[in-house]
């Protein structure tokens, strides 16, 4: 019974020693999780125990320190949750967020896993962005009160039929710049004739804004208008929305002109905000939201199975994973151009390395031992 009981023991100090070199090994692995190694003793009916047994190994997923890189493709997670990856034939659960651009836009890890948004895997669109029409014109200005009304047909060629004009670039199908000009007209008290012209074609379309006794506008804020560009592009359907504008007392004057439309552009960089949004930024000045990382939590993270590769699977044990985005619920926010480092701390796995040497030699003394007892039993015979 005493050879077992040290056997035992020698195989228990042998895994607690693989444990905690393993431990050390991976001292350095972005995102890695130090693994404690538990024991339980053996009894079997018997006054006296059987010796030991390794009951379980369990990971400790406390994070690691955050260090900042100067790579905006390393992540990390501040707080908890894994990045979601898939391997082509499942899904696998990490917290090293070291990632590379592949030839097709998709965002890998070093085994090759791609990174999963809540649209399924994130890929960056290669191609470029489209042009977009205008479709709305908003400006907000203030017309001189005081100015005098006009009485004369409007001529866009002659200014004294219209008291003040501002200009902004349009956009059509094909992402065409065209300059469209505004002309107001002041044709009664509190009242003004809004007319427009795209290229130096004044279109028929116009409209009638009037203003309360305080100077702020009571109707005729929108319009609608349509010019057909005769290059090839669909014709422009533009809604001018005035809302904001004010008659008082100063000098005409612009304070704020927009519009939704712009013209073709190629893909320049790239960001990941706190929240996991991928936002793509175009030559063209635009932005586009391309997906937000998935995360993951789960009900037990000591039941994850370990994958390999700095990855993890889930397990019935670990139960299904809880899918959700950064910084939401109990998720933590993702860092760009950050790496989570392993949680491993050198300096007790060092110690811990000597206590398991010491217990490997000393069940290897009690080896010994019960094989001197049971020669001088031997000898007591012959």
């Amino acid at each position: 019974m005493a050879f077992s009981q040290a056997l035992s023991g020698l195989s228990a100090a042998s895994t607690d020693l693989n444990v905690v070199s393993n431990n050390i090994s991976n001292s350095q692995t972005v995102g890695f999780k130090s693994s404690t190694t538990q024991f339980a003793d053996v009894y079997s009916g018997a006054d006296v125990g059987l010796g030991t047994q390794v009951s379980g190994v369990v990971q400790n997923f406390e994070s690691g320190s955050l260090t900042t890189t100067d790579n905006a493709l390393d992540l990390a997670i501040n707080g908890d949750g894994f990045f979601t990856f898939s391997d082509g034939t499942q899904t696998v659960y990490s917290r090293n967020g070291q990632l590379t651009l592949t030839a097709d836009g998709y965002l890998e890890n070093a085994a090759g896993d791609q990174l999963q948004g809540v649209n399924g895997v994130i890929q960056i669109p290669t191609t470029g962005m489209q042009a977009s029409a205008s479709t709305e014109l908003d400006a907000e200005l203030n017309l001189d009160a005081s100015d005098d009304i006009i009485t004369t047909t409007f001529d866009q060629t002659d200014s004294s039929t219209y008291s003040y004009s501002t200009s902004a670039t349009l956009y059509d199908s094909l992402g065409i710049s065209h300059t469209s000009t505004l002309y107001f007209s002041k044709t009664a008290d509190n009242t003004w004739d809004v007319h427009t012209a795209i290229d130096g074609n004044l279109l028929t379309d116009s409209q009638t804004v009037s203003f309360s006794s305080s100077g702020l506008i009571t109707s005729g804020e929108t319009g609608t208008y349509t010019y057909d560009p005769a290059n090839g592009a669909a014709s422009l359907s533009l809604t001018l929305d005035l809302t904001g504008t004010t008659q008082f007392g100063n000098d005409s004057s612009v304070s704020d002109i927009t519009q939704n439309g712009y013209t073709s552009g190629s893909l320049v960089s790239f960001t990941i905000d706190e929240t996991g949004t991928v936002v793509a930024t175009y030559s063209n000045d635009q932005t586009k939201n391309i997906d937000q990382i998935q995360l993951a939590t789960f009900s037990n993270e000591n039941g994850l199975k370990a994958n390999g590769d700095n990855t993890w699977l889930a397990t019935t044990s670990s139960g299904q994973a809880l899918l959700g985005v950064a910084s939401s619920g109990s998720l933590g926010s993702i860092l760009s151009g950050t790496t989570e480092d392993s949680n491993v701390d050198l300096t007790a796995e060092l110690v811990n390395l000597i206590i398991a040497q010491r217990n490997f030699q000393a069940n290897a003394k009690s080896v010994t031992a019960q094989s001197e007892v049971l020669q001088q039993a031997v000898n007591i015979g012959s």
